[in-house]
C-alpha cells in the first residue's frame, strides 16, 4: 500500500502544535520545503531540534512556530550568526537547549536503541554541562574516569530528506551522510520528502544505500528541489550566494516579514517557489553528472 501523500497533507497529519520536530540533514539534503510548508500551515508552540539549526529554523522561529529550540552549533554556516534565533534567546522569548554535536547524535541513538540514555567520552565543551542541566557526569562502573550521560531524544516527527525512494519508503541517499538514519529510528512518526519516486526495483539493486527503510516511515512526499538553498548531492548545488543575502534579509523584522510574504506565504508549493528562482539561479545551481563504479552484488 503506497505511502504517498502530497507534503502539505503528511504535513497537517502527522504534526501537530507542541510537537517536538527533527529536520534532519547536515550541510547537505536539509528539508527547507519542509518547512515553509510548515510555516504556511501555522503551526505553533513547536521545539525545533538539530543539530545544525541552518536558516531553516531562523525562518521558522521568524515564523512564529517554535516555543523552544535543542540544537548543537547554531549559526548561517560560513557566515556568522543565525540572526533571528539568536535574539529570540537574548530577549527570552525562546527556550533552549545546547549540546555539542556528539551529544546531540549521542542523544538521537539513544532514542533509536530504546534507551533512556547513553554515555560518550568528555569533552572539551565542560562549560555546557554548567548551562545544561540534561548533561551529567556519572562514575564509569568499571573504574575509569567519569563519563558524561545524555538523556535519550524521541522526536515526534523526523522530516527526511532523500535523493529517491519507492512509493513505500524504502530510501537511498549519499553523500554526506548526517544523522538521518538515527532521526528516524528515534522519532515516533517519519516524514520524507524526495528528489524521486521510484520502482522498488531500483531501489532493490542498492541495498547497501538503503538508509531508511519503510517500515519506519509513515508519509513519503515526492518534492524536487526541496533542499534549496542547501543542495542535494547529484542533484543541484549549494546557493552560497543565497546563505549570504539572509544575513543582510536577517537584520530588520521588516525585511524578514517582506521574505516569508513573497517567498513562504506567497506560493502554494515547492514547485512555485522553485520556478520563482528562475533559470538564471537554476544554471547556477546546476551540477555535472559524477558516477561512482558499478557494484556487482552476484545472484545465482
Amino acid at each position: 500500500m503506497t505511502k504517498l501523500l502530497p507534503l502539505s497533507e503528511a504535513l497537517a497529519k502527522y504534526v501537530s502544535d507542541g510537537d517536538t520536530v527533527y529536520a534532519a540533514g547536515f550541510t547537505h539534503l536539509i528539508p527547507f520545503a519542509a518547512g515553509h510548508e510548515i510555516i504556511r500551515l501555522k503551526k505553533r508552540d513547536l521545539v525545533l531540534a538539530r543539530a545544525t539549526p541552518d536558516l531553516i529554523y531562523d525562518q521558522m522561529v521568524a515564523a512564529g512556530c517554535a516555543r523552544k529550540v535543542i540544537f548543537s552549533y547554531m549559526g548561517n554556516p560560513g557566515v556568522g550568526s543565525l540572526r533571528i534565533v539568536r535574539a529570540a534567546l537574548e530577549q527570552g522569548k525562546l527556550e533552549w537547549e545546547e549540546y555539542s554535536h556528539f551529544g546531540m547524535i549521542t542523544r538521537l541513538q539513544a532514542g533509536a536503541s530504546g534507551l533512556p540514555f547513553l554515555p560518550m567520552n568528555q569533552t572539551g565543551a565542560a562549560d555546557l554541562e554548567k548551562s545544561n542541566p540534561n548533561i551529567k557526569r556519572i562514575p564509569d562502573p568499571y573504574g575509569g574516569k567519569d563519563v558524561i550521560v545524555v538523556p535519550a531524544l524521541n522526536p515526534d516527527v523526523a522530516i527526511v530528506h532523500v535523493q529517491r525512494a519507492d512509493e513505500n519508503g524504502n530510501a537511498h541517499l549519499w553523500g554526506i551522510i548526517g544523522e538521518q538514519k538515527e532521526a528516524a529510528f528515534a522519532a515516533r512518526k517519519v516524514i520524507l520528502t524526495a528528489e524521486e519516486i521510484v520502482d522498488s526495483s531500483v531501489i532493490r539493486s542498492d541495498p547497501n544505500r538503503t538508509m531508511i527503510p519503510s517500515n519506519i516511515v509513515d508519509a513519503v512526499c515526492h518534492v524536487p528541489f526541496a533542499c534549496h538553498p542547501s543542495y542535494a548531492q547529484g542533484y543541484y548545488d549549494r546557493d552560497n550566494e543565497f546563505y549570504l543575502s539572509w544575513d543582510k534579509i536577517s537584520e530588520s523584522a521588516d525585511s524578514v516579514k517582506s521574505y516569508l510574504d513573497e517567498w513562504v506565504y506567497g506560493l502554494q508549493d515547492r514547485s512555485e517557489y522553485w520556478e520563482k528562482l528562475g533559470e538564471k539561479v537554476h544554471e547556477r545551481l546546476r551540477v555535472k553528472p559524477s558516477y561512482s563504479e558499478k557494484i556487482n552484488y552476484g545472484q545465482y
